[in-house]
């Protein structure tokens, strides 16, 4: 009988220290969304080919791309960062600046970043003609925040 309650209680201990495992559904960091909109009717989306994306210093996200949108991360260390967009051997740059705000999300997630104030400088204009900034806050990935007119 003694047996018996030394298994038993030693059994409660042992399953009882077992945690659910945590996992992240959440929306973490979002990303910059970019859509590319013909210069001439600016209510239709126009495919970038040959489209060639890189930040500033780092690997290229887009090699020779056909698209119509992007999703480009920011740097969350900085307030600021420098992408490059080519097209056709044409090079434009960007510098994106905001402010960073950290937001907790849950235990799994940790935090993530939600980016506010958001401006663009155009540094060049080789097949970029303008810009339009349609939200200063980076907080979802849902709609562009972005248009780029070329």
């Amino acid at each position: 009988m003694k047996r018996l309650i030394y298994i038993s209680i030693f059994l409660s201990l042992v399953f009882s220290a077992c945690v659910k495992d945590d996992f992240c559904i959440e929306e973490t960091t979002p990303k910059l969304i970019i859509r590319f909109y013909d210069q001439d009717d600016h209510s239709a989306t126009k495919t970038v080919s040959g489209l060639y994306v890189w930040a500033q210093g780092k690997d290229t996200l887009y090699k020779n791309q056909s698209l119509d949108s992007i999703a480009l991360p920011l740097d969350p260390n900085e307030d600021i960062t420098s992408y490059h967009f080519s097209s056709n051997s044409l090079v434009d740059q960007l510098d994106i600046s905001y402010q960073r705000d950290f937001v907790f999300v849950s235990r799994s997630c940790g935090y993530k970043v939600v980016y506010n104030q958001l401006s663009v400088e155009q540094l060049t204009n080789n097949w970029i003609h303008h810009l339009t900034l349609n939200n200063e806050t980076i907080d979802h990935e849902a709609t562009a925040h972005i248009a780029m007119y070329h």
